[in-house]
């Protein structure tokens, strides 16, 4: 591939040379804007050799500023400017605005005297540098955020690559439930100490005369040597001064201990001898990690892991570090106004930005991601701050629901009904609901980003049982109106009493309409007057102070399921509206049934004029015989007229045909929905009645579609395979939305998942409505509950839903001096017992799902998935321990019968050394659980923290989503060369639009991962994938499904390159992970442990091997029958795998077994049943001869007088005549052992091909594997 692009893997590090096709592809006019690379020369004050990069003219000076100082030549500078030809460089100008800028140009890089910001933003980066600044507790984020567990299991993997090492997967239990501990990474070696301390002196700050000085901050640092040095940082540097902790005297202290520089980094190095070399120690330290495991995370939310290691582990030891406190001044100044900011102007300001061109749409796109991670995380904070009473609210005298707040320029509000609002719809459900919605609906609205429309920035944080609403300030929200004026400008105003309908927000709600597929349709006041509107009347338009057109509550922006609320009992709210995507799923439909019909009308009319035109000419031909007796002069005019004329006739039916439309008219379609139907609305006349009726009939049909239509289509494409099966509540919820399908329908989907196959659908959904259910339940006591209480409140919560088996009567661990300073606390939590709860739960799952539990619900559950499930939609960060769920510690967690299959006649006989192995492992030691005080599943001790969780309202990017469609496109109509560089566009666009450190990002380092596989670029599709991992480990979740997906992908790659057993290490990691989110047995493991047995086939390892495949053999029958195609191919591969670990006659029974399977499913001729039907015959064969050849030696020993065991199995006796299949005569199969192998490894496709498992979802197919 010398010829194609550079490799993915490169592309991060120069984001310069992925710029590159970016311009080229819509350069802006003229040629001093086309962009090109130059090789920077950038000269330090110091004298040192100049600093070499490459950047585009296309980048900002204040990136390329950025670039410099992240090189190791360059740490010490955060304070300067650059020059080129004397001249100061503009740090908002691109590098192609200087004037003479050639392609190795030479830019002198100036230090500039300090102000005070920029020496409190030296001292904060230089303490980062020298690892003195430790880890930062951030209350919103928890313990531990944005962890990975990757480097680990790399070691691993590293460790087993070795020759000598033995396989990876020796003896593996497949039924084994997995140590919560395994999911904290390998406590590591502290990172050497560069320096004691480095900290603000009480001297700060600055008196007047001083300040007036150039005098800055006073620092003091403490050396590794234990000298204690007094610093002053002035407008010129830093220098050491004659202060002491008694004297105050900031000047330059003399020589010898005087020493200054410009840089506080070079300082040290002057005062502290030891400094340089545990400085260079601390870099090699820092080098051994990957970087993308330790760079800070900011430009999206880092994943908070559920399972955290003790507060006494070393990996998250709280060190002291005097500066901690003191960082919240050196971040934001004195009066905290450094990081104070104007959300609502910032978002406007950028959205009001150009996008004519490439160049204009990523720096646009960029600065929104960037805006909308740092919102989040501005309204994540205030919202804990709100939770935990911190915060003094605007209106103290209003009830707490209806209290509202305002920090760092954010307005915060309860997602309760605290001034009626949603009354009628179903109050405080109802309002919870809608700023649900609400936020989906404002990112939806970004998504089209609808020129001249505007929507605050919304965050919607869930934390300790309460919902906290954070928007940006929309400027004249809070603006008295004169009287006469509305409040609102466009939609209901108090209610949906008075309507406004300003005609300036038509054309922008129209364009919104449009892309909803919602139509303009009448509305009434309380007066019956009528307004024409554009979007739902609890949509609202609102002219801004600032001129802007703001649209608000956009939480009725499609119809109401009126068939929900209308059956079965009554529901919590009336907020129960039809998804957007089940919307657009029935506007796609709609135009099908629209399409084919027209193309139907159009061929009948076109074989109505062939019919005319055939029935015509055969006239005509009629009439030609009937003239051939004339005479022979006439007859040759006439045939060179008829001639002529009939070469007119055929192109003027080809021009005709020309002429027809080969595809329908479409452009008279037109489909929309009503979303204010069945909303209240009373028409006046028998027309608008008339209207309205047919809107609720088309409301009607689109809800009858999602049941009948939708939902069974998912159920069929789940039983047929054809995309992969949800693995826990988040991918369940992922794929329901994907369809259209709200979660209520979960009791739904359950019902008609009567399949076997969707035994694990039905699992799942159980699981996630229990645990939504559990959700509400323990947040109306969360809520009530004092903030120190809430670790004993959650535990004891949890101990009535999980821990019944080891403790059926919990008692709440409540400290008693709480119960005395909080008298007025709602204390009914510890009156909860696991009876009431479990009635609670069968209530809320019938009341909010319609669906009713089994007697035993909770005695099948898996109750460490459901553990997960709870601690990750609430929030919970629990210890890393083994909890004992029942009271007999060595017994597993319950689970459902079909994980717990019988282990014997595997293959048509006793399995003796499988059993023994099994037998060992149940009597081997327990594994460690709680100390035997613990009189409970989990003590307030095991509630390490409870994090937020936050709904944002941010964005997808469009240019670079652009790029990989087409880039895909390319790939797909053979244009090879094309759609790599379109592949390494959109790469480069993600990255530079998002950060690397992003969730989008570890999805296209995914996608892309595949896309090179399949080019054959296997090194790139492995280094993307490592990427993808680390990536969706911190950004996602170290156990999430996209992260398993990610580990399968990366061994599969690693398999197709020859490295197996590292391969196997992470296939290993991926089981232990798929145990931990679902439980041993999912559908999908089946592709992963086949793909495993072929792995340890390839490694020799052929009694593994087969251990492997009768797994998932047994998983397959479980899944999808002993009869069906999909068993007869595993079938299929353990008689392979049978025969290579010399069982014989297991090889022939299961080849028999997998023959009857394709000749009854597929017939005879079918080329699986030929080619089972001559491996039977073959194994046939070699187990007689093998049969034979054990006959004939018993018979040697009995006539020698030695006698053994009549009954030795052939399993036994097979290693006696290993090469009875090479030594047959022509009719048995004259193939070598190592040709055997590899037919059964590489060339068994056509068997293989009725298990490939088609969707992006489960990419483990085993054609790949195996190929």
């Amino acid at each position: 591939m010398a010829s194609d692009p550079v490799p993915p893997a490169a592309a991060p590090a120069a984001a310069a040379a992925s710029e590159e096709p970016e311009n080229t592809l819509t350069a802006p006019e003229g040629d001093a804007a086309v962009e090109s690379l130059v090789n920077l020369n950038v000269i330090l004050p110091d004298g040192r050799e100049p600093i070499q990069i490459m950047v585009s003219t296309q980048e900002q000076v204040h990136e390329i500023r950025q670039s410099i100082i992240d090189l190791p030549a360059a740490f010490q500078y955060t304070c300067f400017h650059l020059e080129y030809n004397g001249e100061r460089i503009n740090d908002f100008t691109s590098l192609g605005e200087v004037a003479d800028i050639g392609s190795d140009p030479k830019i002198h890089l100036v230090e500039d005297p300090y102000t005070e910001k920029e020496a409190r933003i030296h001292l904060v980066r230089i303490r980062e540098l020298i690892g003195a600044a430790g880890n930062r507790s951030d209350v919103s984020q928890g313990v531990m955020p944005g962890l990975s567990l990757f480097e680990t299991v790399a070691h691993e993997a590293q460790l087993s690559s070795d020759e000598s090492a033995e396989i990876p997967v020796k003896d593996y239990n497949f039924q084994e439930e997995p140590s919560l501990t395994s999911f904290v990474p390998n406590e590591v070696d502290p990172a050497p100490k560069t320096l004691k301390a480095i900290t603000l002196s009480p001297w700060n700050p600055p008196p007047p005369h001083l300040k007036q000085r150039g005098h800055l901050l006073y620092l003091i640092v403490t050396t590794n040597e234990g000298e204690q040095y007094q610093v002053t940082a002035h407008v010129s540097g830093f220098y050491v001064n004659k202060s002491s902790n008694a004297k105050f005297d900031p000047f330059p202290r003399p020589a010898p201990k005087g020493q200054s520089s410009h840089s506080l980094l070079k300082l040290i190095e002057l005062i502290s001898p030891s400094f340089s070399e545990s400085f260079a120690k601390l870099q090699d330290y820092n080098n051994q990690r990957d970087p993308l495991a330790t760079f800070q995370i900011t430009n999206s939310i880092p994943a908070s892991p559920w399972v955290v290691p003790p507060p006494t582990s070393s990996l998250c030891t709280h060190l002291p570090d005097p500066t901690r406190s003191q960082e919240t001044y050196l971040l934001n100044g004195v009066d905290n106004t450094d990081t104070l900011r104007d959300w609502n102007e910032e978002f406007q300001s950028a959205k009001e930005l150009p996008r004519g061109n490439v160049t204009d749409r990523v720096f646009r796109e960029r600065l929104m991601s960037k805006l909308f991670a740092d919102y989040n995380d501005a309204a994540s904070k205030g919202a804990v701050m709100v939770a935990r009473g911190e915060i003094a609210p605007l209106n103290p005298t209003e009830t707490k629901d209806a209290q509202i707040f305002v920090y760092n320029n954010i307005f915060f509000s309860f997602g309760a009904d605290g001034v009626g609002t949603f009354t009628s719809e179903g109050g405080d459900e109802a309002a919870r609901v809608a700023t649900g919605k609400d936020v989906a609906g404002v990112k939806l609205v970004n998504q089209l980003d609808i020129e001249g429309l505007f929507t605050p920035a919304t965050a919607v944080v869930d934390y300790m049982g309460k919902r906290i609403v954070g928007q940006s300030i929309v400027p004249g929200i809070f603006k008295q109106r004169e009287p006469g004026e509305n409040q609102i400008d466009y939609g209901a105003v108090d209610g949906k009493d008075v309507v406004a309908a300003d005609e300036r927000f038509a054309g922008g709600f129209a364009q919104l309409s449009s892309a909803l597929k919602v139509k303009k349709h009448p509305v009434w006041d309380k007066e019956g007057k009528r307004f024409d509107l554009e979007a739902s009347v609890e949509t609202k338009g609102l002219m801004g102070t600032d001129g802007r057109k703001y649209i608000l509550d956009l939480y009725r922006i499609t119809p109401l399921d009126i068939t929900w609320l209308e059956e079965g009992e009554e529901y919590p709210h009336r907020m129960t509206v039809l998804r957007p995507e089940l919307v657009d799923t029935v506007y796609r439909h709609e135009l099908r049934t629209y399409a084919l019909d027209a193309a139907k009308k159009v061929e009948e009319k076109q074989k109505a004029v062939e019919e005319k035109q055939q029935k015509k000419k055969s006239e005509e031909d009629s009439d030609e015989s009937s003239d051939e007796d004339s005479d022979e002069s006439s007859e040759e005019d006439s045939d060179e007229e008829s001639d002529e004329d009939e070469e007119s006739k055929t192109e003027k039916k080809v021009k005709k045909k020309e002429t027809q439309p080969a595809q329908p008219d479409l452009s008279a379609f037109s489909w929309s929905l009503n979303p204010d139907a069945f909303s209240g609305q009373v028409p006046q006349t028998d027309a608008e009645k008339a209207e309205f009726a047919a809107d609720e009939k088309a409301v009607r049909d689109a809800g009858a579609f999602l049941r009948e239509k939708v939902i069974p289509g998912l159920l069929h494409d789940l039983s047929e395979s054809d995309i992969s099966f949800p693995m826990d509540g988040q991918s369940l919820s992922r794929l329901l939305h994907k369809r259209g399908i709200n979660m209520r329908y979960l009791g739904k989907v359950a019902e008609l998942s009567t399949d076997n196959k969707l035994k694990c659908l039905q699992d799942l959904c159980i699981q996630d409505m229990v645990a939504r259910s559990f959700k509400h339940i323990a947040g109306s006591f969360l809520r009530q509950v004092p903030i120190p209480a809430i670790p004993a409140c959650t535990s004891h919560l949890l101990n009535c839903l999980l821990g019944e088996g080891y403790n059926p009567k919990p008692v709440a661990e409540i400290d008693p001096s709480l119960r005395t300073l909080y008298t007025d606390a709602d204390w009914s939590f510890e009156e909860l017992t696991p009876a009431t709860l479990r009635a609670s739960i069968e209530e809320q799952v019938l009341k909010r799902f319609r669906y009713k539990l089994d007697q035993d619900w909770a005695s099948k559950i898996r109750l460490p998935q459901l553990l997960r499930e709870v601690s990750l939609k609430m929030g919970i960060q629990i210890l890393a321990r083994d909890y004992a769920f029942t009271a007999d510690p060595s017994a597993p967690a319950p689970a459902p019968v079909a994980t717990q299959p019988a282990q014997s006649s595997t293959n048509g006989q006793a399995n003796g050394e499988s059993k023994k192995k099994k037998k060992k492992g149940r009597e081997s030691p327990p594994p460690a659980v709680a100390a035997p005080v613990n009189v409970h599943t989990f003590s307030p001790d095991d509630i390490v923290d409870l994090v937020p969780t936050i709904k944002d309202s941010a964005p997808r990017s469009a240019l670079a989503e652009e790029a990989l469609e087409a880039g895909r496109i390319s790939l797909s109509s053979d244009q090879k060369k094309l759609g790599q560089e379109l592949l390494l566009e959109s790469l480069s666009l993600h990255e530079q639009i998002y950060g690397i450190l992003h969730p989008e990002v570890a999805r296209v380092y995914n996608t892309l991962s595949m896309l090179y596989y399949h080019l054959d670029d296997k090194e790139a599709a492995v280094d993307l994938a490592r990427k993808a991992i680390i990536v969706a480990e911190r950004t996602v979740g170290v156990d999430s499904s996209e992260t398993l997906l990610n580990y399968l992908n990366l061994s599969l790659f690693l398999h197709q390159l020859g490295d197996s057993k590292s391969a196997l290490v992470y296939s290993k990691h991926a089981l232990k992970m798929w145990k931990v989110i679902y439980g041993p047995g999912h559908p999908d493991s089946i592709t992963t442990i086949n793909n495993g047995a072929v792995m340890l086939q390839n490694l020799k390892a052929y009694h593994d091997s087969r251990l492997w495949f009768e797994e998932s053999l047994r998983l397959c029958e479980s899944v999808f029958g002993k009869n069906s195609v999909n068993s007869a191919t595993l079938l299929f591969q353990l008689a392979q795998a049978l025969a290579l670990d010399q069982d014989s006659k297991g090889a022939v029974n299961r080849m028999r077994e997998a023959y009857n399977v394709f000749l009854a499913e597929l017939g005879p001729e079918d080329r699986n049943t030929k080619e089972a039907e001559t491996w039977l015959e073959q194994l046939t064969q070699n187990a007689v001869s093998i049969a034979k050849h054990a006959k004939d030696a018993e018979a040697r020993r009995l006539r020698a007088g030695i006698r053994f065991n009549a009954k030795a199995s052939p399993a036994q006796a097979a290693p006696a005549t290993p090469q009875g299949r090479t030594s047959q005569t022509s009719q048995m199969d004259s193939r070598s052992i190592d040709e055997l192998i590899k037919f059964i490894e590489g060339g068994d496709t056509n068997a293989k091909s009725s298990k490939k498992r088609p969707g992006r979802g489960n990419p483990k197919r085993r054609g790949q594997a195996t190929r």
